[in-house]
């Protein structure tokens, strides 16, 4: 067959051919229905991702978006609650220093408040591994909504820690203004003069002045770094657990603690 039959041909086809109206209306309600179901799946996505907290889903691309890699739409993680260790204390610690050749450390032990008897056996367990007893307590149900701390001294290898403050509240509230509680005690052993003060004071606090029975005196100040503490370190420091400050002053070797007060 040569290329003028073939056009002969399809002449003779068109001309049988009969065109009518354009279903204009049955597209139209076709594209509606198409669009419908679109935003159905949008829907459908929108609630999972309304009901998946912390949940990373990988989304296909919807109809009519072509075949495009698949799009990954990641929800804020929430933190989970962090882990009760009511038989661990939070430990900070206040001052290093060396005196004679030896070290010598002061620490605060804060034990959070156990929530019922269970909780308060295991602290109360606990605190007697470590050599503690809190205050006014003749039981470990005592301990139940009650927070304890323990300030702490070691000097060398002689003995164990020695707790030279300590209590147990119900609420352990903030100091204000010029408030003070300290304790002095000796460096090393329970006797001797009481060149170690240790005490806490308001969050507001800037000075703190410890004078000597010799008539010299002492001042420490809020440390600029209170993430780490070094060899020698005096001064005023937050502690984790703590709702006040602390500080440590420590006298020379011939003479003792007079008085301490809050000076700016």
């Amino acid at each position: 067959m040569t290329q003028t039959d073939i056009a002969l041909l399809l002449a003779d086809a068109a001309d049988e051919v009969e065109i009518g109206i354009a279903p204009v209306q049955a597209v139209l309600r076709g594209g509606r229905r198409r669009r419908a179901r679109r935003w159905a799946v949008a829907a459908a996505t929108a609630v999972v991702l309304a009901g998946s907290t912390g949940a990373t889903l990988v989304l296909a691309g919807l109809p009519g978006e072509g075949d495009g890699p698949a799009r990954v739409a990641t929800q804020p993680t929430v933190p989970k609650p962090k882990a009760r260790h009511v038989d661990e204390p939070r430990v900070s610690p206040l001052a290093l220093g060396m005196d004679h050749g030896k070290q010598w450390e002061v620490d605060l032990q804060v034990w959070d408040a156990p929530r019922n008897k269970g909780e308060a056996e295991a602290q109360y367990a606990a605190m007697a591994l470590y050599g503690l007893s809190p205050a006014d307590t003749s039981q470990s149900s005592d301990l139940v909504g009650r927070t304890s701390y323990f300030v702490t001294r070691t000097y060398g290898d002689a003995g164990p820690q020695k707790t030279v403050m300590f209590d147990t509240v119900k609420r352990w509230g903030p100091m204000t203004g010029t408030d003070l509680e300290s304790a002095a005690v000796p460096l090393t052993g329970d006797s001797g003069p009481r060149r170690l003060v240790i005490g806490q004071v308001a969050k507001t606090a800037r000075e703190v002045t410890c004078t000597w029975k010799d008539g010299t005196s002492m001042v420490v100040r809020p440390t600029k770094d209170p993430g780490s503490i070094n060899m020698g370190d005096l001064n005023i420091r937050p502690a984790d657990g703590s709702p006040v400050n602390w500080f440590v002053c420590l006298a020379p070797k011939d003479t003792s603690y007079k008085s301490a007060e809050v000076t700016k």
